[in-house]
């Protein structure tokens, strides 16, 4: 059996649309007649991003206790058993939740490529290992789950998301990011204009690379 194909769209910055841009490709690819599912999806409470979903199947999720709570992760073995020609799976760096069959989203992506599926996915470029400590500079920020550069490699397409530093910052001013509460401290930390263009240079020169 041939591995599935990878291909990621890549963020320059929180909420430039990669999630968007993955489902519009998935509703192409349900229409020219492909069996797609979406395997995970992360809409962050956007409705513009959920509107996105169209006719697309969702497998469910897995839900797994940890520490008195519960938690939702993609079910492996139900996208496995579902077998679509493409499954879309949010998030490519996420670290899952204690007790999942693996710590990493990318390692049971792996497992839908071993099977055969291709699959789309999504990640940020502060995400990226290699990256980790200029990002921590840039915006005083240090990520805490992180995908090695190596990983994000493997994808057969790799996809810029890009905007403009103002357009994605009236994106912020108008809710369509985060909920009301969370602006005004989102604009004046990470959404600074400095920020958000040395962002987007670390991403054209990475991919430059």
């Amino acid at each position: 059996m041939a591995r599935g194909k990878l291909r990621i769209f890549l963020g320059a910055a929180p909420g430039v649309g990669k999630t968007y841009e993955m489902l519009q490709l998935g509703n192409r690819e349900l229409r020219r007649g492909r069996d797609v599912v979406i395997g995970f999806l992360e809409t962050h409470g956007r409705q513009a991003t959920a509107d996105q979903v169209g006719e697309l199947e969702i497998v469910p999720r897995r839900t797994i206790a940890h520490r008195g709570a519960t938690f939702t992760e993609m079910d492996v073995d139900a996208v496995l058993a579902r077998a679509p020609e493409i499954a879309l799976v949010d998030e490519y760096a996420h670290t899952n939740v204690p007790g999942s069959r693996n710590a990493k989203r990318w390692r049971d992506i792996d497992e839908l490529l071993d099977a055969g599926i291709d699959v789309v996915s999504t990640v940020n470029i502060q995400h990226l290992e290699s990256l980790n400590d200029v990002v921590e500079r840039i915006t005083g920020i240090r990520q805490g789950e992180t995908v090695p550069d190596a990983r994000v490699r493997t994808a057969g397409q790799i996809d810029l998301v890009d905007l403009p530093p103002e357009s994605i910052r009236t994106r912020l001013a108008r809710g369509h990011i985060y909920d009301a509460s969370k602006i005004d401290a989102a604009l004046g930390n990470f959404f600074r204009p400095g920020n958000l263009s040395a962002l987007r240079e670390l991403a054209l020169l990475w991919l430059a690379d």
